[in-house]
């Protein structure tokens, strides 16, 4: 998952969780809100009673009678005011039931005791519970609303905030990693950003893709000078020995030490001989400009090739479309890549065994070449290696030096062209060539 995904989630669902416990703490908050408020309210109006107490006097209220009482038309709101017989000095606020007119409410009530003239009095002034809470709901849905708003905005910010912040190390990948093709023509441009991580793994990145380059570069050469200068060596060596074998003098057993001897130098020949065709391939020294069509290059391969075939009684089965197809190409190099593929299909075939060449055109339009065998098979921890140069698989067959399948990963790699391997062990192999549209 990508990190501006991940981040886009968490944001997201850390937003979602404050909405969740808000919502189940809303209740509560409001509920405390409106007793607080309510509680303040009731202070104010026993601040306002006193006042007027302290200027008109006592009789202001009571005007002749012992107590005095008032309530609202729906009795929502009360104010007693009478002796206090408890003697007890209250200042509290608190819920309580009274009755009013044959009616037991619930109130919110505040009692306050206190002296006029050296007489002890008590006031009370309520609120009637219903009416505190009849604004809790629209409360709660305001709130809900308003931070439902706020969510919305920190989350769009927060999108467009982290789109910014990552933009540089998407620019990073893509021109360090998932735009670049080893070996790297070109050196790669620094991204523009002001974040200093960003800054130092880019930095890091043009530093690697540097000496790789140039440790690539290196061996390439290196590659290239000792396949060319062994040639000479080999070749002198080759026509002394064939000098050796003419002389009239040698004795059997001396010539055939001679012969064996050849072979080992024919070896180290071919083997130098591949290693600087693939230098070739590698440093482009090879033009592209043929129109190439596959079909006709496997027939000429399979002309050149057939008595191989009739070697080891193989069946060669050729099924191709007649819809042409063809590329700008290499005509040698494409030659090579088919050869080495069907020759291998034919060295690590069994006797009576069978090959099938086959085509087809993808959904997406690209054209695809496959060659079926009936061969010993390739083992599966193998057959990411089977392309590595020297690296040899079914070692039980005593043929091949391992650089064959690194020519054609070599011409595959150096016109675009994808090679697939699927393998079962003593069933077969099949190869893949994928050229694209």
């Amino acid at each position: 998952m990508k990190l501006s995904s991940k981040l886009v989630y968490f944001i997201t669902g850390s937003k979602l969780i404050v909405v969740l416990l808000f919502v189940l703490s809303l209740p509560f908050l409001v509920e405390r809100i409106a007793s607080e408020y309510t509680n303040y309210s009731l202070r104010e109006q026993r601040k306002e009673v006193i006042s007027v107490i302290q200027k008109k006097g006592i009789d202001y209220y009571l005007q002749g009678d012992d107590s005095y009482g008032s309530y609202t038309l729906l009795k929502e709101e009360y104010i007693a005011l009478e002796p206090d017989t408890n003697g007890q000095r209250l200042d509290t606020i608190k819920n309580a039931q009274r009755i009013i007119e044959q009616d037991t409410l619930n109130y919110r009530v505040l009692s306050y005791s206190f002296k006029m003239k050296g007489k002890p009095y008590l006031l009370e002034i309520g609120k009637a519970t219903a009416s505190i809470n009849q604004y809790n709901k629209p409360l709660q849905r305001i709130a809900l609303y308003v931070l439902m708003g706020l969510i919305a905005i920190t989350i769009l910010i927060d999108l467009v905030f982290t789109r910014i912040l990552i933009r540089p190390l998407g620019k990073i990948i893509a021109s360090k990693l998932i735009n670049r093709k080893f070996p790297f023509k070109d050196h790669a441009k620094p991204v523009k950003t002001s974040t200093d991580d960003f800054k130092y793994l880019d930095e890091s990145l043009i530093l690697l893709m540097d000496q790789i380059n140039e440790d690539f570069e290196k061996e390439r050469e290196f590659t290239a000078n000792a396949s060319h200068e062994l040639m000479t060596p080999i070749s002198i060596l080759q026509n002394k020995m064939e000098n050796l074998l003419a002389e009239d003098e040698l004795t059997d057993e001396l010539a055939s030490r001679i012969v064996e001897m050849m072979k080992t130098l024919d070896r180290l020949k071919k083997i130098s001989a591949s290693l600087l065709f693939i230098s070739r391939i590698e440093n482009e020294q090879f033009a592209k400009t043929a129109d190439v069509a596959p079909r006709e290059v496997i027939a000429e391969v399979i002309e050149e090739i057939s008595h191989r075939l009739e070697d080891k009684n193989i069946k060669l089965d050729v099924r191709l479309s007649d819809k042409r197809f063809s590329f700008k190409a290499n005509y040698d190099l494409i030659f090579q890549l088919f050869y080495n593929i069907i020759n291998n299909a034919i060295k690590y075939n069994k006797e009576n065994g069978s090959i099938a060449i086959s085509d087809e055109f993808d959904p997406k339009g690209n054209y695809r070449l496959l060659i079926r065998d009936t061969g010993i098979g390739i083992e599966q921890s193998e057959l990411g290696f089977i392309f590595d140069r020297f690296r040899k698989t079914n070692l039980s067959e005593n043929v091949g030096y391992g650089l064959g399948l690194s020519i054609v990963k070599s011409i595959a790699e150096y016109h675009g062209i994808k090679v697939q391997v699927t393998s079962v062990i003593r069933e077969g192999t099949c190869f893949t060539i994928i050229f694209s549209k």
